[in-house]
């Protein structure tokens, strides 16, 4: 089953061509901000928090010279895992290294 993205989204991208592509193609609004030409806000719309996150996490991975793309889901999750400062003990980061993750499970 293919992801699902709910119809209201709006995606906020720079000028790249394949952006207006890929929402038409999956039926999404889009909106544009022009880098190029140093705009980087336009309204409420903008790509800073994607770009701050980018930057930290290519810092981030720079430790680890390199990640092979199959393991790629992981370092994002453990960059996620960091970034929001859910692992409260030492029992936490234990089952979240060995991929059990109670304090995001739903009962």
């Amino acid at each position: 089953m293919p992801p699902v993205i709910d119809r209201d989204i709006l995606l906020v991208s720079d000028g790249h061509p394949a952006y207006p592509a890929f929402a038409r193609e999956i039926g999404i609004e889009h909106a544009a901000v022009n880098l190029r030409a140093g705009i980087r806000v336009r309204g409420t719309v903008h790509v800073q928090n994607v770009n701050a996150y980018h930057s930290r996490l290519r810092g981030w991975l720079r430790a680890f010279h390199g990640v092979a793309t199959r393991y790629l889901p992981n370092y994002l999750g453990w960059r996620w895992i960091l970034d929001a400062r859910r692992i409260l003990s030492p029992e936490s980061l234990l089952r979240a290294t060995l991929g059990t993750f109670p304090h995001l499970m739903v009962t």
